[in-house]
C-alpha cells in the first residue's frame, strides 16, 4: 500500500502544470515578458459592492510573499486584469487609478508620469477583456489592452506607484492584495 501511494505521488508530480481556472478564466502559471519568464505569484478578485469586477494576477521573477518585499523587489512584474463585469467605463478605471495613487503614492497624483499613465486608458473595459500592466525592473511601465499596446512610460517612480495601488498600505481591495501575494 505504501509503495502504491509513493507511485501515485510520483505520477502526480510528473504531470504538467495546467493553467488554473478562476471564475471561468484560465490563468497562466507563467508568462514571458521582454524575454523574462514571470511566474504567477498570486491572484484575487477585485470586488466593488459585491460585484466581481476583475481577476487581478501578479506575475513576478521572484516569489513575493509580502507587500514590503514586492515593493522593494527590482525584478520585472506583470499585473494582469481579466475583466469579469459586463462593462467598466474608462472614467471609472481612471478614477480608480487616481484614487490608488492618492492613497498609496500621494506625491504622484499631480505628476506628469501619472497624468501620462492615466491618459493611456481611452476605452471602456468589457467582460473578457485583458489589461496587462508591465512593470519592468528598469522602471519601464507598459500597458496593453487585449494585446494592443497602449503606451510606455519610463519611470521607476511610476512603476513603484502602480504596484502600490494594488499592494500598498491602502489598496483598493484588501482581499485582492492578499491574493496577489499568494495568501
Amino acid at each position: 500500500m505504501k509503495a502504491l501511494f509513493t507511485v501515485m505521488i510520483a505520477i502526480m508530480l510528473a504531470l504538467p502544470v495546467q493553467a488554473q481556472e478562476v471564475a471561468g478564466v484560465k490563468l497562466d502559471k507563467t508568462v514571458t515578458v521582454n524575454n523574462h519568464t514571470l511566474k504567477l505569484n498570486g491572484y484575487g478578485i477585485r470586488k466593488k459592492f459585491f460585484v466581481k469586477v476583475y481577476i487581478g494576477s501578479l506575475y513576478s521573477e521572484n516569489r513575493l510573499p509580502s507587500a514590503t518585499e514586492a515593493l522593494k523587489d527590482s525584478g520585472g512584474k506583470l499585473i494582469r486584469m481579466n475583466f469579469l463585469h459586463s462593462k467598466v467605463e474608462k472614467e471609472k478605471i481612471i478614477d480608480a487609478f487616481s484614487e490608488g495613487f492618492a492613497n498609496n503614492a500621494p506625491d504622484m497624483v499631480t505628476s506628469g508620469e501619472a497624468k501620462k499613465f492615466l491618459s493611456l486608458f481611452s476605452a471602456d473595459f468589457n467582460r473578457g477583456d485583458v489589461v496587462d500592466l508591465t512593470l519592468g525592473g528598469d522602471g519601464m511601465v507598459s500597458a496593453r489592452h487585449n494585446g494592443k499596446a497602449l503606451g510606455n512610460i519610463a519611470s521607476v517612480r511610476l512603476a513603484k506607484a502602480v504596484l502600490a495601488i494594488y499592494l500598498g498600505d491602502k489598496p483598493a481591495d484588501d482581499a485582492l492584495k492578499n491574493g496577489m501575494l499568494g495568501k
